[in-house]
């Protein structure tokens, strides 16, 4: 696989077929070369899609604090 110069664009920003373009709508994507042509991969934001993972699991940032502090208790 090869990158492009152009790492990375909107794909709002390119002429493709309207049902890939809703697809990736608001997204970026990268231009890779391939040996068959050209591969349009998103561009994946870890922390974005990450978001909301531990809602409604009962896990907030006072737990995990009291939690800290029982690891740093039990190390002393």
């Amino acid at each position: 696989m090869k990158l492009l110069l152009t790492p990375e664009v909107n794909a709002d920003e390119l002429n493709l077929p309207a049902e890939v373009a809703r697809k990736l709508k608001g997204k970026r994507v990268t231009i890779v070369e391939v040996r068959e042509g050209f591969l349009l991969k998103p561009v994946e934001d870890p922390i974005r899609e990450a978001r909301g993972i531990l809602k409604g699991k009962g896990f907030n940032v006072e737990k995990y604090l009291q939690s800290k502090q029982l690891e740093k208790d039990l190390e002393t």
